[in-house]
């Protein structure tokens, strides 16, 4: 039996219900077709079409470099394998923020060109404007608060936040502001678990955590890095599936080794 015949198509009426019936969301990126239609397949909630793929997919060191094109890119990809999945693509810096119209407009080339669900923004109260103006009309917007990776060169670290009373009372405002503005869901990043846990309590709408302890209602991780075909990231939150890395080496040199030898291919291999 297909999985969609299963399994409703999620929506974020979908989600809000999962929360209401406590029924935990699980969430991983993936940036390209294949991926998309593996992850679809398995029955995964949500796929994010992270601005990580600046990292994972190009090799950035940050997820500044990214382009509005680029993410549109991934995300047409994407949409193409999915028929199950929300997919929810990032808004990637230097497109929103400050500018409530720029921010509209990029929404709006997200799910035209790409077909996307919805979108994500990272932060709080100061890109409030923008997140109203974008569900005027009618995108859906998940919020993004705690470690904001776009804003790296302000923090110039990837530690922890919100351990601080201010920064938690502030976190704990911005996702009430969130929620009041329309979000339909938040992502807590590196966070404490017990806070996490609060903001969980306290807004009605989905909270899903990265980093950010077990009384969430759900996780996300880069699909990259559970998976193991990236080793140079190991933060405390990341369980790892997979070694993926060593496997593919594994395979590449035995092909390497087929083909020199003459063994690839054989005569069952050829016309």
């Amino acid at each position: 039996m297909e999985l969609e015949a299963t399994f409703p198509k999620i929506t974020t009426h979908v989600l809000q219900e999962m929360k209401l019936k406590q029924e935990k969301i699980a969430m991983l990126t993936a940036y390209d077709f294949s991926m998309a239609r593996i992850l679809d397949q398995a029955g995964i909630d949500i796929i994010l079409v992270g601005d990580s793929a600046s990292n994972v997919m190009a090799g950035h060191k940050t997820t500044l470099p990214i382009t509005l094109n680029d993410m549109i890119y991934h995300a047409s990809s994407v949409m193409r394998a999915v028929k199950r999945a929300l997919v929810v693509v990032d808004l990637p810096f230097g497109t929103y923020q400050g500018d409530s119209k720029e921010a509209l407009h990029s929404a709006i080339r997200i799910m035209k060109e790409a077909g996307a669900n919805a979108v994500k923004l990272e932060g709080g109260e100061e890109i409030h404007e923008s997140v109203e103006r974008i569900l005027t009309a009618g995108i859906p917007v998940m919020g993004h608060l705690g470690l904001t990776p776009q804003s790296i060169h302000k923090f110039g670290t990837y530690v922890v936040r919100a351990t601080e009373e201010d920064e938690a009372r502030k976190l704990v405002h911005d996702a009430h502001i969130l929620e009041e503005a329309g979000c339909f869901a938040l992502i807590l990043e590196k966070i404490p678990a017990k806070l996490a846990g609060e903001v969980t309590q306290k807004v009605k709408i989905p909270i899903i955590g990265i980093g950010a302890g077990n009384q969430v209602d759900g996780q996300v991780l880069v699909l990259h890095d559970m998976l193991g075909i990236t080793q140079e990231f190991s933060p405390r939150f990341l369980r790892r599936y997979h070694n993926l890395s060593e496997e593919i080496k594994g395979s590449v040199k035995s092909y390497i080794g087929d083909v020199k030898s003459v063994d690839f291919p054989n005569e069952r291999e050829q016309y």
